[in-house]
């Protein structure tokens, strides 16, 4: 399993970023996708998270209306377009899927991509 995150960096306040999680070695269509962060000093938190169709998405309150969770089954993508940038969404951003193996709950994470706001 290897999921690869990229589109951080800087912003200013207000502005908009597009990151995107490519997926590979599992079948990506089978598996709910979530987007998660950690700021300096705090714990992951889940930002958002898409079914695996697509059809179902829930965000944490802090980014509702701002942030758009979704994926493209056919390029094993999922994406979080993120609009109306504040200095408090600056985090690392990590894509993660969990695969259930033999009763297991395996979490698979990314590397992470950095996203700064200026105020």
């Amino acid at each position: 399993v290897q999921l690869v995150e990229s589109g951080g960096g800087l912003v200013q306040a207000g502005g908009s970023l597009r990151l995107s999680c490519v997926a590979s070695g599992f079948t990506f269509s089978n598996y709910l996708m979530s987007w998660y962060r950690q700021a300096p000093g705090q714990e992951r938190e889940l930002v958002a998270f898409i079914d695996s169709a697509g059809g179902v998405t829930n965000y944490v309150d802090s980014v509702k209306g701002r942030f758009t969770i979704s994926r493209d089954n056919a390029k094993n993508t999922v994406y979080l377009q993120m609009n109306s940038l504040r200095a408090e969404d600056t985090a690392v951003y990590y894509c993660k899927v969990r695969i259930p193996r033999l009763g297991v709950r395996n979490d698979y994470w990314g590397q992470g991509t950095q996203v700064t706001v200026s105020s």
